[in-house]
């Protein structure tokens, strides 16, 4: 019988765990000052993008001190799992997206965003909504597929 090196069995096991479909995702944001996003769990790895302060990301692994995290793109890197918050926060995915005074498209504006703009995820909502709140205090309902991260 051929033996498998570990690290190989390792990768397939992550992988695996990785590809379930019964995990549900688990994301965070980067803390208070940006974060060094690697090609692998070593701060000497090179390195692929430096992320934000408020960055959404999921959390994909976690391992030694390292997660592997996905960011809106579906780039996969890791990270210092130092440099996450629980603190969740989502950012919109187009133009022109509107937040509602409440979970319902006839509800009335509080306010439009743009693509790209972050937002404080204040809670989930029924029926595919997000609560989320504007850096300047304002706060509303946005529909789930227009923003990523929740």
């Amino acid at each position: 019988m051929k033996s498998v090196p570990l690290s190989s069995f390792l990768l397939s096991l992550a992988a695996t765990l990785i590809s379930g479909a019964s995990c549900a995702a688990e994301f965070k944001s980067v803390g208070a000052y940006p974060a060094i996003l690697y090609a692998a769990p070593s701060g000497r790895a090179p390195k692929r993008f430096i992320a934000p302060s408020g960055m959404p990301l999921e959390v994909v692994l976690n391992a030694g001190g390292w997660s592997r995290v996905r960011d809106a793109a579906g780039d996969l890197t890791w990270v210092d799992a130092r440099a996450l918050v629980g603190k969740r926060t989502v950012v919109t995915r187009s133009t022109g997206i509107r937040i509602h005074a409440a979970a319902e498209d006839n509800a009335a504006i509080v306010f439009g965003a743009e693509r790209g703009v972050l937002l404080d995820m204040l809670e989930g909502a029924p029926s595919g909504w997000v609560k989320v709140r504007h850096r300047d205090g304002a706060s509303g309902f946005a529909r789930a597929a227009d923003v990523w991260g929740d």
